[in-house]
């Protein structure tokens, strides 16, 4: 089967061979050039080597690069050198034919490798084969003028941009290639003065097209997967390729600011220049701090990820717990103004007849497109930022007041042990998922009910390095507690119940969209279960689990489910993808069970607000354009769907209430579980 696909692509191959030496013949032929006939020859002499390379010395690499090379060169040829004379010319009709059949069989040569899967997909921006067929055609520009030149290669380097725009899965790549289609079919050559073979460019379009155009759906790479290539790069190199940009950028705006010399409609062109021409200004200053920012950011992220020992922890994990989710989701609304500003100044400036501004224009639409996609895809996928707290008070028995007491000295080593054992899986949880340590507290005296308090008070007031408040803030406790309500049995005969703490989170929480998660390793934590299912108003959360009554027949303490056995296999669940920890087997002894708020399913990951915007803005941008606050608040406030919206968060709440699921992911890559 994979032979028979293979078998596609070599037919369609040999046409696009077949049609190149054809038209080139034609062209020779009917001008009588010497030139096209000694490239012609030449062509044919490279063919020849890359053929002696690919079957006698196996040189699979160097000879399909020299094929794609010259492929490019030569339909470029084929593009550029044509007239009137051979329009009616049979020969120059089979050599149109013959593309169109090369381009036909090679799309689905491709379809037929995607809907087979026989096709692997790696992380890349541009193949090998797409960056020696577009310099083909750019050295095959020089043939022409060196005004019409710049033209061409500043098309060949936005269709480039328009390949990568399209493997990037970019919102706005199929209206890129929209763009690109119409304005190069209709305009573009049009104002070169070029009567371009509509054949010729129609097929080398399409075979670099093809690909990435069809993957938009096939491909079954991840948002962090695809943007790899970008992520994994240097410091130096990432921070180095804000230069051709911002010199892309100058570039169109000086040659956007030559429609002045246009004076037939000057009352409309120089006012309309001057306040988009400022707009423009501020929203690409913005745009480039924002890529600044981000590359800081991304290094600090490389340096945090390079010094983790486990080989498990992905780079996209370290970025979500350093906050690049919350700088992606303000940096998307600050570049979409900068796509915004461009296409008006475009719009404003247009010129038919300059060939120039127009390959640059479909040069900066889709690289602005990519810095969007990159923000907005790192924005979506990326989780937030998680804090942690853990408590563990180890203390088993209670005497009648309910007052916790300490264990006999007999028994002191084994709870030590136990206690060890809990305090590290918590900390193997936290730094597995990257959550950030507020302290783990290991007290035999117990707490003060004051004590606690205050530490839970310091600990939900805890905010990320930029400002805002965590998305998850995650406390687990293990020890003693009553019987009946659950509240954890504190020194003093105090105790701690979850309206108590629920009171705490409403006032650190006030006005936020944070969310709670409190995991329990106590013989009582089924009432709070219970209890945080009526809780309204709140995203709030409870794990716990409840440990099977010891055997009749069995001595005290041998085969009795303790405290830590739930811990130790709910961390090993959530730590270790490989776990064949099946909680919903029948007879376990330590059965999982969680409850959470009548309002968890409509939960989202913090989204910036206004003052979250107005914050970031004073951090990284000059006063002068604090305007842009508030367009971008205004803008993006709008909800045009809520309608929806409200119909899908009913039957969310519907869902989980009814029917929950075994498994609760909470997004943060820890996961809630009931046996």
């Amino acid at each position: 089967m994979f032979t028979s696909i293979r078998c596609l692509g070599y037919v369609s191959s040999i046409n696009l061979l077949v049609a190149v030496c054809l038209g080139m013949y034609v062209r020779w032929e009917v001008t009588d050039e010497p030139m096209i006939l000694v490239i012609f020859i030449l062509g044919l002499f490279v063919l020849g080597i890359a053929s002696i390379l690919y079957y006698y010395f196996s040189m699979e690499k160097a000879s399909l690069s020299l094929f794609h090379l010259w492929g490019g060169f030569l339909l470029g040829l084929l593009c550029f050198l044509n007239s009137k004379a051979l329009d009616q010319n049979v020969k120059e009709q089979v050599t149109n034919y013959l593309l169109l059949a090369s381009i036909s069989m090679r799309t689905i040569w491709a379809l037929t490798e995607r809907i087979c899967s026989s096709l692997h997909y790696k992380p890349t921006l541009l193949t090998s084969q797409e960056i020696l067929e577009l310099l083909g055609f750019g050295i095959a520009s020089s043939t022409m003028l060196l005004s019409k030149s710049m033209a061409i290669i500043g098309l060949v380097m936005a269709l480039g941009a328009l390949i990568v725009d399209l493997r990037m899965k970019s919102l706005l790549a199929l209206p890129n290639l929209a763009c690109f289609a119409l304005i190069t079919s209709l305009v573009f050559f049009k104002a070169l003065g070029i009567t371009a073979n509509p054949y010729a460019f129609a097929c080398y379009m399409g075979r670099l097209i093809c690909d990435p155009l069809l993957d938009v759906y096939f491909s079954g790479l991840g948002s962090s997967e695809r943007w790899l290539p970008l992520l994994s790069l240097g410091r130096v190199w990432r921070r180095l390729s804000l230069l051709p940009l911002g010199l892309v950028e100058l570039a169109y705006f000086v040659l956007a600011a030559l429609k002045l010399g246009h004076l037939d409609q000057w009352y409309l062109v120089i006012p309309g220049f001057c306040v988009f021409g400022l707009f423009w200004a501020v929203c690409h200053v913005v745009l480039l701090i924002t890529l600044w920012g981000f590359h800081t950011k991304l290094t600090e992220c490389q340096r945090a990820w390079r010094a983790q020992k486990s080989g498990t922890r992905s780079l996209d994990r370290v970025m979500a717990s350093r906050g690049i989710r919350h700088f992606c989701l303000i940096s998307e609304r600050l570049v979409f103004f900068s796509l915004v500003s461009t296409s008006i100044l475009g719009a404003v400036s247009w010129q038919s007849a300059n060939g120039l501004f127009l390959s640059v224009l479909l040069l900066v639409l889709p690289l602005e497109s990519l810095s969007h996609a990159l923000f907005h895809e790192l924005g979506s996928c990326l989780g937030g930022t998680c804090v942690g707290y853990a408590l563990v008070v180890p203390t088993s028995y209670c005497s009648v007041d309910g007052q916790p007491t300490l264990l006999p000295p007999e028994q002191v080593q084994g709870l030590n042990l136990r206690s060890t054992a809990m305090l590290n899986g918590v900390q193997r949880l936290f730094s597995h998922h990257m959550v950030e340590t507020f302290g783990c507290d290991y007290s035999t005296s117990g707490v003060t009910l004051e004590a606690l308090q205050d530490k839970l008070r310091t600990f939900l007031e805890l905010r990320t390095a930029d400002g805002p408040r965590h998305d998850t803030y995650l406390v687990f406790y293990s020890g003693h507690t009553q019987k009946g309500t659950g509240a954890w049995a504190l020194a003093g005969g105090e105790s701690l119940r979850l309206a108590q703490l629920l009171e705490m989170w409403k006032e650190k929480n006030a006005g936020r969209c944070s969310r709670l998660i409190l995991v329990l390793d106590t013989e009582h934590a089924l009432p709070w279960v219970k209890e945080v299912r009526r809780v309204e108003g709140f995203f709030v959360a409870v794990q716990g689990a409840e440990l099977a009554p010891p055997r009749e027949d069995a001595e005290a303490g041998e085969g009795a489910p303790q405290l830590g056995d739930f811990t130790s296999e709910w961390v090993e669940y959530n730590c270790n993808p490989d776990s064949d920890i099946q909680w919903s087997e029948r007879g376990r002894a330590v059965t999982a069970t969680y409850g959470v708020s009548k309002c968890w399913s409509d939960y989202s990951l913090h989204l910036p607000t206004g003052s979250d915007i107005a914050n970031h803005w004073k951090t990284h941008f000059p006063k002068a354009t604090y305007p842009m606050v508030h367009l971008s608040n205004w803008c993006c406030g709008l909800n045009l769907l809520w309608l929806c919206s409200v119909c899908l968060r009913c039957a969310r709440r519907f869902k989980l209430a009814w029917f929950p699921p075994n498994v609760l992911d909470t997004g943060q890559g820890i996961k809630l579980v009931r046996s």
